[in-house]
């Protein structure tokens, strides 16, 4: 990769064209795209299924950006929506089916394998039984009580959005931020700190709207009913798992035996979270202008190319936590190392030039960036809010309730940094 020190280089060698001078982002000019991608070719993750999934979230990406501008806000639930959730029933249908039976026989059980049988079918309705989620356990946890503040923030989004708030929010270390379902009713939202130290109090909003319209807009790969049937399916294909160097006849036999399961469960998993996918493209999609709606068009687009940037600052951080790691020595140690951690990151992404902005979003249509397979190519994401109408934003915040905010949320980023410092982060 090709960097240029302050000063060493003023003009492209190809056009002549002027260059950045940013020493510790990478060199490129603007007019003709000389190294606009120094490394190179395609995105492609490690898996054959989901570099299937990948080109299938651009190429559904596409259309559904042409058939959004084209047409506006679609229904609430389009027809792969309506396929996934018909889908994700027909697998529910099966534990029922599994339970009744293991029920009756074991009723009216009149030998040994009447019991044997009704016993088997009510294991296998047990382990495909819908997955509730639940509360993480080494998560940290906030409560209303614990943060009224921010929650009064994530309900004034979900009213602008058109939805409530949430029942529980967790603070993990992930550059990240989610929704997702706590049994039936219950809602938790996920904040990375890194993430949320890095962003402008209108690009959060932005955040919670988006995470928020996902209950908005018929997301079923967020809802109980998909969501379930999705992990039950993976237990179901994960035990039909062969053994991997089978030793004796029985290994062999049993291969043998589990092969057709292992397939058909493999084949249903594929197509319902094909037609998930499908449906969860154009969801996002209607997240990102929930996310214009609340914050304003300006942010939502500034919160998407925070994510194009998202590399550069995981190892800023990765390299602050081992600045750290190394001056700290034991419990009291890292948690005097863990100060000022959140400033120095957020220092560094408020240094990031537009110019490797701009390079990022070229190179984001070159390669098709995306933040996951579940969600469309980020470029596209880009244009579709920046080709409908513009949108001001219904949530506005304030420097004290930003404050209060920043207070309530003071002990998590803190007890975040003191256990990145003393535990790492992955692969450090």
């Amino acid at each position: 990769m090709r960097t240029v020190e302050e000063g060493a280089l003023r003009a492209c060698p190809e056009c002549g064209g002027p260059l950045p001078e940013h020493g510790r982002f990478t060199a490129w000019c603007a007019g003709c795209d000389w190294n606009v991608d120094p490394e190179g070719g395609r995105e492609e993750p490690a898996g054959r299924g989901e570099r299937i999934r990948r080109r299938l979230a651009e190429r559904h990406g596409e259309r559904l950006l042409a058939d959004l501008t084209a047409d506006g806000v679609p229904v609430r639930l389009d027809a792969f929506g309506v396929l996934s959730f018909t889908l994700a029933l027909a697998v529910h249908a099966v534990t029922v089916v599994l339970l009744v039976c293991g029920a009756l026989l074991l009723a009216g059980a009149s030998g040994f394998w009447s019991v044997v049988g009704g016993l088997l079918a009510l294991g296998a309705a047990w382990t495909l039984r819908p997955r509730l989620g639940r509360l993480p356990r080494d998560g940290i946890v906030l409560r209303r009580a614990d943060a009224p503040e921010l929650y009064a923030l994530v309900d004034e989004v979900g009213r602008a959005v058109g939805t409530r708030g949430v029942d529980a929010i967790v603070v993990d270390a992930e550059f990240n931020a989610s929704v997702s379902t706590l049994g039936v009713r219950r809602r938790m939202l996920t904040l990375g700190v890194p993430l949320w130290e890095v962003l402008t109090p209108r690009e959060r909003v932005a955040l919670l709207g988006h995470e928020l319209g996902h209950f908005v807009n018929g997301d079923t790969r967020h809802g109980l009913v998909v969501g379930s049937a999705l992990r039950s399916l993976t237990v179901w294909h994960d035990y039909f798992q062969p053994y991997p160097r089978p030793g004796d006849i029985f290994e062999v036999v049993t291969n043998l035996l589990l092969l057709p399961f292992r397939y058909a469960t493999g084949a249903l998993l594929t197509l319902l979270d094909l037609v998930a996918l499908r449906a969860s493209q154009r969801c996002e999609y209607l997240a990102d202008a929930a996310a214009a709606r609340a914050g304003s068009t300006g942010a939502a687009v500034a919160l998407m190319d925070r994510f194009l940037v998202a590399d550069p600052v995981e190892i800023a951080l990765r390299r602050e936590v081992n600045a750290r790691r190394m001056n700290g020595r034991g419990r009291r140690g890292a948690e005097a190392a863990g100060a000022g951690l959140w400033e120095a990151l957020a220092e560094y992404a408020a240094d990031v030039p537009e110019s490797e902005y701009e390079r990022r979003r070229r190179v984001g249509a070159l390669r098709g960036h995306s933040v996951d397979s579940t969600h469309p190519p980020t470029h596209l994401r880009r244009q579709c809010l920046l080709r409908t109408a513009r949108e001001a934003g219904t949530v506005v915040t304030d420097g004290a309730g930003e404050g209060r905010i920043a207070a309530e949320l003071a002990e998590a980023r803190a007890r975040v940094a003191r256990e990145l410092v003393r535990d790492g982060l992955d692969g450090t």
